[in-house]
């Protein structure tokens, strides 16, 4: 983050030794949003990421020891974009410490981070009605008016 006021909210790169930590606010996202998985399907998606697999990463926002929320961002190429891109897969802050302006720190170091890495952009799937949506935009978030995302599951 650029200017004289340093950045309060800290990240880490989540590593194994968080993954109890983890694996509870991927539950407590995953059960706000009404998404229903098992235990082990959600330890298969997060437990590679924190084990250096180069498809993604999962940022811890706050203190490691007692953390606030996570930032999941998933790696791919596009030839369009001429490189590797990313998509937040998962971002969640507890809800008794949201509107603290800690997402948007967390955010707005994490994009020069990824961009100084080569990242050529970052995606982000977002409820149409979501009032997070002003946020994102102001980093830099724009919908893409000629793309909706489409998905196709594989099978689980």
């Amino acid at each position: 983050m650029s200017g004289s006021m340093p950045m309060k909210t800290k990240l880490h790169l989540a590593k194994p030794d968080d993954l109890p930590k983890l694996l509870t606010m991927v539950e407590s996202f995953q059960t706000e949003f009404g998404i229903e998985m098992d235990s082990d399907t959600r330890l298969a998606g997060v437990a590679p990421l924190l084990e250096g697999n180069p498809l993604g990463v999962i940022y811890i926002i706050g203190p490691r020891n007692a953390p606030v929320g996570y930032i999941a961002i998933s790696f791919g190429w596009s030839i369009e974009l001429g490189g590797i891109d990313g998509v937040v897969d998962e971002f969640w802050i507890r809800p008794a410490v949201r509107n603290k302006g800690m997402g948007s720190e967390a955010l707005s170091a994490l994009i020069p981070a990824l961009r100084d890495a080569g990242v050529k952009a970052l995606h982000m799937e977002v409820d149409r009605d979501s009032p997070v949506s002003a946020l994102y935009a102001r980093l830099g978030f724009a919908k893409r008016d000629r793309y909706c995302l489409m998905t196709a599951e594989l099978g689980r």
